[in-house]
């Protein structure tokens, strides 16, 4: 999707101009890879915009820096007031919010131990991720030909710039390839996630989301929809998939802060029931929840103003 500029990016403690939030080419980050970021999502209240567990999320920056050996120079709590200053700056009543720490100019090499560490937040307009349909049409899926990170090869728990390159070439081939969305199988052949979001599966009437252990980012949205789930009534375990368990499920959905709550109709050409019936009472009250139209989920949405 296009990125719509608006009028302001904070920038290592500044606000600056949305033309001028530029680094050098030989940024180290450009050449390496290594950095951290996150996905956050604001959303429109009644009480103005509020961004969807903006601390959880920023809590997550540093756990991903900290697996890195990163070092961000500031606090969560200036990372989050940061953040909130530059949803407001927008002036807009929702939008994607795009935090990132990386190793800046000045020092080129594999090692990163002299190099600074900038941040950066951006936001801007984004619509659903995989489609305004997705829900009600759902997306079509194929099991990539690229396989997760081992977990001695990159980090998967951590949202890591470079790991991305693995997701990248998934979603490139599934697109080419007429699909939708790439699924991404651990080194064990077990399933690990989709390329930008985490995957439930319904068998027997229960849902099953892969484990970390598969290479699954443990995702906040995940967190946040098994949580709805099981409100709901709904029995969800964490527990390893078999690509032949997509293949024969009940109902399955993908979710995540830029896709929220998808649902597939197809894997590898083998249909899927869509919307299943407990995938839209789920997205339903995951929509809710967002917008702070549920008092159980209050505390998840918080207020920029």
């Amino acid at each position: 999707m296009p990125i719509t500029p608006t009028p302001k990016i904070w920038m290592n403690g500044d606000l600056v101009d949305w033309d001028q939030a530029q680094v050098h080419v030989l940024t180290h980050t450009l050449h390496y890879g290594m950095g951290v970021f996150e996905g956050i999502r604001a959303y429109e209240t009644k009480d103005g915009p509020a961004i969807f567990r903006l601390t959880e999320h920023i809590e997550r920056l540093f756990r991903s820096a900290h697996i890195l050996g990163m070092e961000i120079p500031y606090s969560v709590d200036e990372i989050v007031a940061a953040s909130k200053a530059t949803v407001a700056s927008t002036g807009l009543p929702s939008c994607y919010v795009r935090p990132i720490a990386y190793y800046g100019y000045g020092e080129m090499g594999l090692n990163t131990l002299p190099c600074t560490v900038d941040v950066a937040i951006a936001c801007w307009p984004w619509g659903a991720y995989l489609g305004d349909d997705a829900l009600e049409k759902g997306v079509r899926m194929k099991i990539s030909s690229w396989t997760r990170h081992d977990h001695n090869t990159m980090p998967p728990a951590a949202k890591t710039v470079g790991n991305y390159v693995n997701s990248s070439l998934a979603k490139v081939e599934a697109l080419k390839a007429g699909y939708d969305e790439a699924i991404m199988l651990a080194p064990n052949g077990l399933i690990a996630e989709c390329t930008g979001e985490n995957i439930f599966a319904s068998r027997h009437g229960i849902f099953i989301t892969p484990p970390l252990s598969a290479g699954a980012l443990e995702g906040i949205t995940q967190h946040s929809v098994m949580t709805i789930a099981r409100d709901l009534g709904y029995d969800v375990r964490v527990d390893n998939l078999a690509r032949s368990d997509l293949y024969v499920a009940e109902e399955i959905f993908v979710c995540g802060t830029a896709a929220e709550v998808s649902a597939v109709n197809s894997v590898d050409d083998r249909s899927v029931p869509c919307p299943g019936p407990k995938t839209r009472a789920i997205a339903e009250a995951y929509g809710r929840a967002v917008r702070g139209q549920d008092p159980r989920y209050a505390a998840w949405c918080e207020h920029v103003g």
